[in-house]
């Protein structure tokens, strides 16, 4: 069941019509939506933008969460995806935008090479959108929670040992599920 605090606790009441359980989400993601922005944008002058941008990807998250676009939305982890690929988005169309002729034509945005070097570091707002749709779509192939847990465990680096220790089961329970997980998606792509 989750706490008073809960981000879970939040999205229900925000996706039930709530709009007061907003400002604790805001609270919460805004100064790591601003930091995100700012690596978006990178060395490209842009100064508030970064807040604007951030705000801008919140407010879009809101609108569609009102109007049912992300039915798949229920917890923390979907939420921060959801808000990383939405706040990629709001940075490159601000780049975008900025490198237009009637802005200026690039003047504000830096070099082609600051630019290039942006660019190349982090993926692109549509590669992210597509890679989190596929990690979705295979973790929905899962079916069961426990194994969905244990796959993304395993994703973000935890050790067979910490995992079952999550559990409270054996290593080779842990590992006997990692290979059904390998099973199931290796049938998945080859198909």
């Amino acid at each position: 069941m989750p706490s008073d605090g809960s981000v879970t606790r939040w999205i229900s009441q925000l996706q039930a019509g709530d709009p007061a359980a907003a400002q604790p989400l805001w609270e919460r993601y805004f100064h790591l939506l601003v930091e995100l922005a700012r690596r978006k944008l990178g060395a490209a002058p842009h100064g508030a933008d970064r807040e604007d941008v951030a705000l801008s990807a919140f407010d879009s998250f809101c609108q569609g969460l009102k109007r049912g676009r992300f039915p798949e939305l229920h917890d923390r982890d979907n939420l921060w995806k959801l808000l990383v690929v939405l706040t990629a988005r709001k940075a490159s169309h601000l780049m975008r935008d900025e490198q237009r002729l009637k802005r200026g034509g690039g003047q504000k945005a830096g070099t082609a090479e600051e630019l290039e070097q942006v660019v190349s570091q982090e993926p692109s707002p549509a590669f992210a959108a597509e890679l989190a749709e596929n990690c979705q779509r295979l973790l929905d192939l899962l079916g069961d929670a426990e194994l969905r847990t244990i796959a993304l465990s395993k994703m973000e680096s935890y050790t067979t040992e910490e995992i079952a220790g999550q559990l409270n089961c054996a290593p080779r329970t842990v590992e006997r599920k990692l290979r059904l997980i390998r099973s199931l998606w290796e049938k998945e792509c080859s198909s």
